[in-house]
């Protein structure tokens, strides 16, 4: 390899093994990994991890709980910011696995790094396995944090709060709030129907309802049909596809959106744009997967550091024609 690329043993080795000590030119680069790929050469990883005496194993288990578009697309942009740090990233289907038996599962891989999407059911008996298996950083993605892991919060009571003050804003009082009846959602839809309440206390007045609802029609049908003795004059329903599936249950039973009841989603997907009336909808900002990916290799090579909190949900109102 070294011979087609014209440079020394060396600096393939520099090369191949994302060396940040020594300086290798862009163009020297691509001659070693076109060289690597005419030879058809493929790291050998147990020997690779038997010389760093651990893996570049990233591990990111599977959420046990439905990700929609928006999560989807955030963690496909920091897997890809993982492996321009030369980690690999594996995703781990651990369904039905909880705290220290998930734990055990994940470390018996020797991941060097595990980003785990559900705090409260890794706890700090799961962390401590992971860390005395050799992982030099675990975090947690969500809500929640985990003691002793480094934390990326999500605090989706800013969700429900952003809906509930565009909602105010525009003089309505009486806001129902959808809460998904399918399983695994709570985590969500718990700290968003806070956020409302919290929202509507600190205007110094309304009423917030609870709107239990399965992502069926029949379900919204069902609770279309309550509409006028419920006296909602405002809903926030939880995200956008539950909003699209409550408002053509709403205007088939006659009310009007909004003039009878403005209708907010969250995530700000394309198909709430092409509804009539078009949906008013929370948009969701992420972080760059390239900063996190930097947080997360910073994390591996200086493992003695405390464990970090920091914030990485932000929210801003997309206001159309619903509310």
């Amino acid at each position: 390899m070294a011979r087609l690329a014209g440079v020394s043993r060396a600096t393939v080795s520099y090369v191949l093994n994302n060396t940040s000590a020594v300086r290798i030119s862009e163009p020297t680069r691509r001659r070693v990994h076109q060289a690597a790929k005419e030879l058809g050469y493929v790291p050998h990883a147990a020997a690779r991890s038997l010389r760093a005496g651990h893996t570049r194993m990233v591990l990111m288990p599977t959420p046990q709980i439905p990700v929609g578009p928006l999560f989807s697309r955030f963690l496909l942009e920091l897997q890809w910011a993982l492996s321009r740090f030369d980690y690999t990233v594996v995703q781990y289907g651990s369904l039905g696995l909880r705290g220290e038996e998930a734990a055990r599962a994940w470390a018996e891989l020797r991941p060097v790094a595990v980003l785990a999407p559900d705090a409260t059911a890794l706890g700090a008996r799961g962390v401590a396995v992971l860390k005395r298996s050799g992982a030099k950083a675990v975090f947690t993605l969500g809500p929640q944090r985990a003691e002793g892991a480094h934390a990326l919060l999500m605090d989706q009571r800013l969700v429900g709060r952003s809906a509930a003050e565009h909602l105010l804003a525009r003089g309505r009082r009486r806001i129902g709030v959808v809460v998904p009846e399918e399983p695994g959602l709570e985590p969500f839809s718990r700290p968003r129907l806070d956020g409302v309440r919290a929202a509507v206390r600190a205007a110094g007045g309304g009423e917030v309802t609870a709107l239990p609802l399965a992502y069926g029609e029949d379900s919204a049908a069902r609770l279309a049909a309550r509409w006028p003795e419920l006296g909602l004059d405002g809903v926030f329903a939880y995200n956008d596809e539950y909003a699209m599936l409550l408002m053509r249950a709403l205007q088939d039973q006659g009310v009007r959106v909004p003039g009878d009841t403005a209708v907010v989603g969250a995530d700000d997907l394309m198909l709430g744009r092409l509804l009539r009336p078009r949906l008013s909808s929370i948009r969701i900002e992420l972080p760059s997967g390239r900063g996190l990916a930097e947080l997360v290799d910073r994390a591996v090579r200086e493992p003695g550091t405390r464990p970090e909190v920091h914030d990485v949900l932000g929210t801003s109102v997309v206001h159309r024609d619903s509310s």
